[in-house]
């Protein structure tokens, strides 16, 4: 096997991947792909359930955004949507201690599908260390496992420092738990930080935040977000991630350890917070929103609470099922990939992370998979599903091969198109358990 010199080039923002850049001696070239081929934006809604009054809601909305099966919102729209759960909570909303013991099976079957995919802390009530000890044994006993955290109003157990007001990073705190809580397996921190801009993980662009219709109210929040972004310039911590406008970025707890923290974003006109609701995401998907994003070949992880309805027996509002039926054409149309938020940030942690080297078998080019250079967890040999949606883009071949540890690995989809080809890892969509 020979090597073959070949352009490596990282996804736009990321840190260069493969071995290096050089100009090619071939006409051939190699590049890792910003997006899974073939669509052009990605998006997650993560929702948090704040004041879901039931197990009942809860599973039925759930049922709506990830099945095509009869409810009471007509026929579902299959998409790949994930939810939130937390413990400790009031009697009136719905959490794992206080729903039934259907409810509580319900919960570890979405988990374990990947449909419950974020901790929203462990809730309004769980004060101490051994609260968050008996959630996660819990989630242990019962092979359950989450990596994305997400602060939840003032929870005690929060990570945020400011916005948040947490203190389960503090040791010494009574609801200290972060060693506990990444040692079972999150990694991903989102600690209050919301932008208005449409699309990350490419260049910041407020101008799709102003509203003709509204110029009043989204003159403020276009104001709003264009201070954020000048506090990130002048060195503050609390808006550092507006700055570079990314999804994704490493740092640090306050006891030190290591977590990757990531942007969430709401577009709504009136500021971020205002629409964070089941009504409210019906304003939010707008054609506008979608056109933009697309356009900008953004990535996005939505802000709301799904459980935040008007009504029980329809949790979702007309206009609200016609937005989500909007982007479910944009997801056949191949236009936007609709993911779980935890499928999202794993894909970009590798993407950014990978390493990877070309060379000639013969008459086929060779792809060769290293590791995951993680600057959280360190390096390893990445699992088949870390590779979901990576995509390798060849100019000058169309005989690729994709291989890991010298083994060429199944499932990798090669497709012409034009000078070259497409070697990429299907982003198949998650199944939703029956029941």
């Amino acid at each position: 096997m020979q090597s073959v010199q070949v352009e490596n080039s990282a996804p736009t923002g990321g840190r260069l991947t493969g071995p290096g850049r050089s100009r090619p001696s071939t006409n051939v070239t190699v590049e890792l792909r910003r997006l899974p081929h073939p669509y052009r934006a990605v998006l997650a809604i993560c929702s948090d359930l704040d004041e879901t009054p039931d197990r009942h809601v809860y599973l039925e909305t759930m049922r709506f955004l990830n099945t095509s099966e009869t409810t009471v919102m007509g026929p579902g729209v299959g998409l790949e949507v994930g939810n939130s759960i937390y413990f400790d909570m009031p009697d009136d909303q719905f959490a794992y201690w206080n729903t039934d013991d259907a409810g509580r099976e319900m919960v570890r079957d979405l988990v374990r599908s990947g449909h419950i995919d974020v901790l929203h802390s462990y809730g309004d009530l769980a004060t101490t260390r051994s609260h968050a000890g008996r959630a996660l044994d819990e989630l242990d006993r019962h092979d359950c496992r989450l990596q994305v955290w997400v602060d939840h109003a003032k929870a005690p157990t929060n990570f945020g420092p400011d916005i948040m007001a947490g203190q389960g990073d503090i040791v010494g705190s009574e609801a200290y738990h972060a060693d506990l809580t990444l040692s079972y397996g999150v990694r991903y921190v989102w600690r209050g930080r919301v932008t208005s801009v449409i699309g990350q993980d490419v260049r910041p662009d407020s101008n799709g935040i102003f509203n003709i219709n509204h110029p009043l109210a989204s003159g403020r929040t276009l104001a709003k977000e264009s201070a954020k972004r000048l506090l990130a310039r002048c060195g503050n911590r609390r808006y550092a991630t507006h700055g570079p406008n990314r999804v994704l970025s490493v740092d640090g707890l306050r006891d030190g350890r290591p977590v990757y923290e990531f942007l969430r974003c709401n577009p709504y006109w009136g500021g971020v917070g205002l629409a964070a609701t089941a009504a409210g995401l019906g304003e939010v998907l707008t054609e506008r929103f979608l056109d933009w994003l697309v356009a900008r070949g953004g990535v996005s992880i939505l802000y709301t609470h799904m459980g935040k309805i008007r009504n029980r027996g329809r949790p979702f509002e007309p206009a609200t099922c016609e937005s989500l039926r909007r982007l479910t054409y944009r997801y056949h149309e191949d236009q936007i990939l609709v993911a779980t938020t935890a499928r999202l940030l794993n894909y970009l942690s590798v993407r950014d992370a990978i390493r990877w080297k070309v060379e000639e078998d013969d008459d086929c080019l060779v792809i060769e998979i290293e590791t995951v250079d993680d600057p959280v967890d360190g390096s390893r040999t990445p699992s088949i599903d870390d590779l979901a949606g990576l995509t390798f883009r060849a100019c000058g071949t169309r005989a690729i091969s994709v291989r890991l540890a010298g083994q060429r690995l199944p499932g990798v989809v090669v497709e012409a198109d034009g000078d070259g080809a497409f070697a990429f890892f299907p982003f198949e969509r998650l199944e939703f358990p029956p029941g």
